[in-house]
């Protein structure tokens, strides 16, 4: 059996035949492919307005720097994520708060939300973690009775949706990643999405150097040559090069996460049974993207049953160390593990196995039969 990615990009003909139309047209990056891109996305997702960026960290910086929140205010995330998101919330001299998870879903438990609100605190970024989505409408009501701004990482979960709607349209901005692991990729790459006008014009500008180039009547009288530096922004721009990609790749959008629930579906239906395996359940208002499947094992040490489906071609990862675990947390904002008893216990017993639309089923049975056979195996 060769090697089995727990991610990978699906790329055909058509997104070659995109990306090469660009290399020989005459423009290479912030030409017209890039507002293309941002009107596929904003309507597929059913929001007014999209600004395509680099990666989806910096759409998480963005999100951030364009609320202009005081230096040291406070912002409640989950500490079960990727690096990025609280990393943008220090980018922007914000203080992380981190609040457990709840073991079923992974992501952050709504009730503890409430518990750590104070003064200081003026957003919430919650994680779509693995592809499913957290409960918006409670957690957009905590916001709402505190004055805070909610903003939504779905990094994970592009063409997800939540009661009906798609995540996007639930949250005072989202975030989303084309990283290749992604639900579509534009190699690297990330967008934020909104209703909101004003925003929309901050996260244009911030992406690039912090630049209006409408306000370049001041110095030329409309010339043509004028632009105006407004704050303090960073290169975060996207290239047609890879909008084109993004384009193309939104078009099959639909049919990679009907593979992925397929896919998914067939996990469940394999590994149900097990006793030292726990599958991923999905609530019937909500559906999943599928990023990632994430089974949590029972009585079954985690490193050995990881060596074992390595040795097996079986490319299981870990997602997520905890936040707070890492060196430079502990050394700038320590927390004790011990207040987050169900992130430790989920990161004590979680394992990717591999999904992506590009598998076959006989890949996802031998996933599933390696981890039948290492949880015998090492069962105690």
């Amino acid at each position: 059996m060769r090697f089995i990615p727990y991610g990978h990009q699906c790329i055909g003909p058509e997104d070659i035949a995109a990306v090469d139309e660009v290399l020989r047209g005459d423009w290479l990056t912030t030409g017209p492919k890039i507002r293309e891109f941002e009107d596929s996305l904003s309507g597929y997702v059913g929001c007014k307005y999209a600004t395509a960026v680099n990666s989806g960290t910096s759409a998480l910086d963005i999100s951030l720097q364009a609320l202009n929140l005081p230096p040291g205010a406070e912002v409640i995330t989950t500490p079960f994520t990727f690096v990025a998101t609280s990393n943008a919330i220090l980018y922007n001299n914000l203080r992380p708060v981190f609040v457990d998870i709840r073991s079923d879903t992974r992501n952050i438990d709504p009730e503890g939300i409430n518990d750590h609100i104070t003064g200081k605190t003026r957003a919430i970024i919650t994680v779509d973690y693995a592809g499913l989505p957290c409960p918006m409408d409670g957690i957009r009501k905590i916001a709402r009775e505190h004055g805070l701004v909610l903003i939504e990482d779905a990094c994970h979960a592009l063409g997800a949706s939540y009661r009906g709607r798609k995540l996007g349209t639930l949250a005072d901005m989202t975030v989303f990643s084309f990283h290749p692991v992604k639900a579509i990729t534009t190699g690297e790459g990330g967008a934020v999405v909104t209703d909101d006008r004003k925003l929309d014009s901050r996260f244009r500008i911030l992406r690039s150097h912090g630049i209006d180039r409408d306000a370049g009547g001041k110095y030329d009288g409309g010339a043509g040559w004028g632009y105006d530096m407004l704050c303090l922004g960073r290169n975060y721009r996207m290239t047609d090069i890879q909008a084109a990609l993004g384009i193309s790749q939104l078009e099959k959008l639909d049919t990679f996460l009907a593979r992925r629930r397929e896919i998914a579906a067939l996990y469940t239906d394999l590994l149900r049974d097990s006793p030292q395996i726990e599958v991923p359940e999905v609530s019937p208002d909500m559906v999943h993207a599928w990023h990632l499947y994430t089974v949590l094992l029972r009585g079954v040490p985690r490193d050995e049953f990881f060596r074992f489906m390595r040795s097996r071609q079986v490319g299981v990862n870990l997602h997520y160390i905890p936040v707070y675990r890492f060196t430079y947390y502990r050394q700038t904002i320590p927390n004790d593990p011990s207040s987050f008893p169900v992130t430790e216990d989920v990161y004590s017993r979680i394992i990717s196995l591999p999904l992506h639309p590009s598998m076959i089923d006989e890949e996802v049975h031998y996933v599933a039969e390696s981890a039948i056979k290492g949880c015998q195996l090492y069962a105690r």
